[in-house]
């Protein structure tokens, strides 16, 4: 009986499911194939793909859309508010949870 090839892309899975687990990560929200499965991430990228392919598409060639990527991110995490923190940027949230817990000097 032919088995077929393992995909890399299982491999690679694998791979990162074992170093999330080394971590102490738990690898999903969900079980595979429900519906919280990857939710996150396939919200980001209908995200990515509305803001910055699809609108200001196409690019010329893989160096023009990682150039645009990362001017697409900073953007995201800088200076675009998100309703669901408050109408702030994620940097803003970050800087005050870090502000919020930042540990209080002892006196003496």
């Amino acid at each position: 009986m032919l088995q077929r090839p393992v995909e890399p892309s299982v491999y690679t899975s694998i791979a990162f499911t074992d170093r999330l687990i080394d971590e102490g990560i738990d690898p999903s929200v969900g079980s595979v194939g429900d519906a919280y499965d990857n939710s996150l991430a396939e919200s980001q990228i209908g995200l990515y793909k509305s803001e910055l392919i699809h609108h200001e598409g196409p690019r010329r060639d893989v160096d023009q859309v990682e150039a645009a990527t990362a001017s697409w991110v900073l953007w995201f995490n800088t200076e675009r508010t998100h309703g669901s923190i408050d109408d702030l940027t994620p940097v803003e949230v970050e800087q005050l949870d870090y502000a919020r817990n930042e540990p209080v000097e002892q006196a003496g």
